[in-house]
């Protein structure tokens, strides 16, 4: 399917919402026509009912005005009627300058409809083209956001900017992959051609509006261990561990570029959508910063508003130090994913796979920010920071007697002592911090027993029950 040959463009709103939805299902709103710059249907995906509206830039660019408000938030109201599914297909100059206030008013309208469904139900964006304006904070909104290759979001466009601070700057590095995909964080999934931006939307919809139950006969198990580095200290990509816990083919990654330190993604576990998060020692030795603890606050809370179980991986050695971080706000979004773990209410197994040292221990779904279960692989460290880091504080003035020829075995001889001492894993199952040692060949199977195990009578799942708007 090509949508952007401009003989087609008055075909793009429909062919769009056709893409989406199920073959013969698609019903649009009867009292639309044309000459106004929205469309909305309702249809299905994989047989679960959705609601789908979408700009028509045939139509004075697809800005917005009194019609196209009451257009989105017709379809607000019957998704939030219906419980079901929303998607907007954006393609939208933004306010319509001949309508004035009354433009306004609509866009405001419907932020309102959007924050009052946030948490609700389901909210996806895929923007395929410029999102300007008052169209820029639409998307933003939502749960998630899918980028085209010609979307463009930005408040204030090239010109404006131009004539106001004299920079240089066209629509895509404005708005495009670049600044909303790596830098910015608004746009979760960036999609190469608009062809997979619309499978995209229609695939990430299906996990969160049909979100199945949880099938622990067909999970197998798969020996996670040999994915990671021989040297317990060597940096690995977490990447193939993600996708070893999902079922095969079925994980899609959330903000792959920004704050890659931290890997968020969703997928199928046993027939079931859930969510991971894991630490990526690749990147930062694995290290939260504020950045990456921001994305995963943002992450938690919509997994959580919207009933999707979570598996934390973990391999962190603290929280990244420095003057830049602490000016970046890293208290202010660290505290960010404290509460978003601390308030969630839907079941959330936790896997330390090698280490969880300092605050990044606590912050990263600790027993004692309520995780449901806590697993760790034989050998894994769980502490305040690294036995040699610790040794070299505790033991400073001793070591500073030692011959610099012996000092490294000198360290290592205190390194062991203090992990008896500190108690390692057998001390945290005596606290209550860890509930079980797993191997790593039997990990899969351990996180479906204990995600069945918090399962309700009927297989459902608590849920959060807030919304989805970033703290």
């Amino acid at each position: 399917m090509t949508v952007t040959a401009p003989e087609d463009k008055k075909l793009m709103a429909p062919r769009r919402i056709n893409a989406i939805l199920d073959p013969g299902s698609v019903k649009y709103v009867a009292n639309q026509t044309e000459g106004i710059g929205a469309v909305s249907a309702t249809g299905t995906i994989n047989g679960r009912e959705v609601v789908v509206f979408s700009n028509d830039p045939s139509f004075q660019g697809g800005s917005l005005g009194a019609v196209e408000g009451n257009v989105i938030t017709a379809a607000y109201k019957v998704a939030m009627e219906k419980q079901c599914p929303i998607i907007g297909i954006w393609h939208s100059g933004g306010a319509r300058l001949q309508e004035g206030i009354s433009s306004l008013k609509a866009f405001g309208e419907i932020f309102t409809a959007m924050t009052h469904a946030s948490g609700k139900i389901p909210q996806i964006s895929v923007v395929l083209g410029p999102a300007a304006g008052g169209g820029a904070y639409g998307p933003a909104l939502t749960d998630i956001v899918i980028l085209g290759p010609e979307g463009r979001i930005f408040v204030t466009g090239p010109e404006v900017v131009r004539s106001v601070t004299g920079e240089d700057v066209d629509m895509l590095r404005l708005g495009g992959p670049e600044p909303h995909g790596r830098r910015s964080g608004v746009v979760h999934v960036v999609s190469e051609t608009e062809d997979q931006a619309l499978a995209d939307t229609r695939y990430i919809a299906d996990l969160l509006g049909n979100q199945g139950k949880l099938d622990i006969s067909k999970i197998g198990d798969a020996d996670l261990g040999a994915l990671m580095p021989e040297s317990p200290t060597r940096a690995y990509d977490v990447h193939p561990i993600v996708d070893a816990v999902f079922d095969e083919g079925t994980g899609i990654e959330l903000h792959p570029r920004w704050a890659p330190n931290l890997v968020t993604a969703l997928g199928r576990f046993g027939d079931r959508t859930i969510g991971v998060i894991a630490n990526n020692p690749l990147r930062l030795g694995g290290c939260l910063d504020a950045t990456s603890a921001e994305k995963g606050s943002r992450f938690v809370r919509m997994c959580d508003a919207l009933g999707v179980p979570l598996i934390v991986m973990v391999d962190v050695p603290g929280y990244l130090p420095g003057v830049g971080q602490e000016w970046d706000g890293v208290v202010r979004r660290g505290a960010k994913l404290l509460h978003a773990f601390a308030e969630c209410v839907v079941p959330r197994i936790t896997c330390v796979t090698r280490k969880s040292y300092g605050g990044a221990y606590i912050a990263m779904n600790s027993r004692s920010l309520g995780a449901t279960h806590v697993m760790a692989w034989d050998g894994a460290e769980v502490a305040v920071m690294g036995p040699v880091a610790a040794i070299r504080i505790l033991h400073r003035r001793r070591l500073a007697e030692v011959p610099p020829e012996n000092r490294e075995q000198v360290e290592n001889e205190l390194a062991e002592e203090h992990k008896i001492t500190a108690g390692g894993l057998p001390r945290c199952i005596e606290l209550g911090a860890v509930d079980e040692i797993v191997e790593p060949a039997q990990t899969r199977t351990a996180l479906a027993k204990a995600l069945a195990a918090a399962a309700k009578p009927d297989g459902s799942f608590a849920r959060g029950d807030h919304g989805n708007i970033p703290l």
